[in-house]
């Protein structure tokens, strides 16, 4: 059963012990905090933090205040806690276009140098990336960031822009080769990661992005965060099974903006995700939105309206993969095995839970733990940071169901064995 997110203590992020903090110098400063995980029985190491000021739900309504420029109506104050947010960090109002590209252009590269100390790599030794990013700040972001931290011109880097789902999607491409995306491509992705060494992961500068959009429930709910995980593709992280799924969002109900190039129409195949090889040894995965009519970054309806867009279809995505899953492990000879624990995108606790409910009706039983207070919904990021705080607990051959959804509307979900 999940953990009860009411029962956590309202801590900020920097407060856990820990977090190597510091400030970066742009804009008069910003904070900034960051956690290594390793766990050398299975062979994976990684890193997740956040940037900018931590708000909790009490000190978060005047900065909103400031933000919107009028009070916020107590009709759209969200009850945050209930949702499982106690707190999360946004960044000054005041920063110019320019402080925002150096900022996380500076916070990419030290999520990237940082996972690669945590697994213990040398950068040279990277043979690909590949992140999760709703808005990119810049069309050529992780061209930037992989180069700053060392990584070599030859690795291969990949960009997903699916929304929330991006992270997940990142490692579903890394392991399953039977994907569509590898369709629109002159290589398979997975077969060709096959035995090296990847970081994979979500970095998203939610602050920025949600600044540009004066929806209230948007505001309050998302955060700035990053979390990057270095695997080995068949040794440290087997895939069993998995699913991607879309279903266009035409009724609106979550709009988000494309920073990002898209084709804004069908592939002949009849998928909604471009994608294409802007530069050399890069590759962007971008998926089709349905966008805010008046230009803002992102409009949203309340969290019944995401609870509708996102449970329904996420719950029979997961009975899918749950059932091939089940058909492997009779293949394998290990029926009766069971998942150690359900990794799923925190895009709200009651989303979460009402998942739960929908599976356990179906008969399907997942350890689903609530993990992320300390950050709001960030999106691409949520996945990989679950992961890693999960990652101490996991025993090399646990089973694991990482579960993927986001914007637009995108679906991965697989079941991985971790392990030497």
């Amino acid at each position: 059963m999940a953990t009860e997110a009411s029962e956590t203590k309202t801590v900020s992020f920097y407060e856990r012990p820990g977090i190597e903090k510091g400030i970066l110098p742009i804009g008069g400063g910003i904070p900034f905090g960051i956690e290594s995980v390793t766990n050398p029985a299975v062979g994976i190491g990684g890193v997740y933090g956040t940037w900018g000021t931590s708000y909790d739900n009490e000190t978060l309504t005047s900065f909103l205040e400031q933000r919107l420029g009028h009070p916020l109506p107590a009709n759209e104050k969200l009850n945050l806690a209930e949702l499982g947010f106690l707190s999360r960090q946004h960044l000054p109002l005041n920063l110019s276009r320019e402080e925002h590209t150096r900022l996380e252009v500076e916070v990419g590269t030290k999520f990237l140098t940082e996972a690669i100390k945590a697994c213990n790599w040398n950068a040279s030794e990277v043979d690909a990336v590949l992140i999760g990013m709703s808005a990119p700040v810049s069309e050529d972001y992780l061209n930037q960031i992989t180069k700053a931290a060392g990584i070599p011109e030859s690795a291969l880097k990949v960009a997903i822009h699916k929304a929330c789902d991006g992270s997940t999607s990142s490692l579903h491409l890394a392991l399953n080769p039977d994907l569509p995306e590898n369709s629109q491509l002159s290589q398979n992705i997975a077969r060709s990661l096959y035995g090296k060494k990847v970081l994979v992961g979500g970095i998203e500068g939610l602050s920025r992005f949600v600044g540009l959009s004066h929806d209230a429930n948007a505001l309050q709910l998302f955060g700035n965060a990053a979390g990057v995980v270095g695997v080995i593709p068949g040794k440290t992280m087997k895939f069993i099974a998995g699913k991607s799924r879309e279903v266009f969002d035409d009724e609106g109900v979550l709009q988000v903006a494309m920073y990002y190039p898209h084709s804004r129409k069908a592939t002949s195949n009849g998928y909604f995700v471009d994608v294409t090889e802007p530069l050399a040894n890069n590759i962007r995965v971008a998926g089709l939105m349905h966008e805010p009519k008046d230009g803002a970054s992102i409009a949203m309806a309340g969290p019944m309206g995401m609870v509708k867009l996102f449970v329904r279809t996420g719950v029979q995505v997961v009975r899918d993969v749950y059932s091939a899953y089940q058909m492997k492990l009779e293949e394998l000879g290990m029926a009766g095995k069971s998942l150690a624990v359900a990794i799923v995108h925190h895009a709200n606790f009651k989303i979460n839970k009402l998942k739960e409910k929908h599976l356990q009706n179906l008969g399907i039983v997942l350890p689903m733990p609530w993990l992320l207070t300390e950050f709001g919904n960030v999106s691409a990021a949520s996945n990989m940071i679950a992961f890693l705080r999960e990652l101490p607990n996991l025993k090399p051959f646990d089973h694991i169901l990482i579960d993927g959804f986001g914007a637009g509307t995108y679906y991965d979900a697989l079941a991985v064995e971790l392990g030497e």
